[in-house]
């Protein structure tokens, strides 16, 4: 009668650390991607060539 008592013990506890196992681990995990620019990404690109232009310009004079 203990050996049946202890198995519906241990049954009922197993059964509740499974529901919640399983419940938890079926939740995929969101991935939220941002954009980061910074404001000045457009300018800097012109701004360098202005600048080299500018250097062969001097070192010809």
């Amino acid at each position: 009668m203990k050996k049946l008592a202890l198995a519906a013990a241990l049954s009922i506890v197993a059964t509740g650390a499974i529901a919640g196992g399983v419940a938890g681990s079926a939740v995929a995990p969101v991935v939220i991607a941002e954009d980061t620019s910074s404001s000045a990404g457009g300018i800097l690109v012109p701004l360098l060539a202005l600048i080299l232009i500018a250097a062969a310009v001097a070192a010809n004079d």
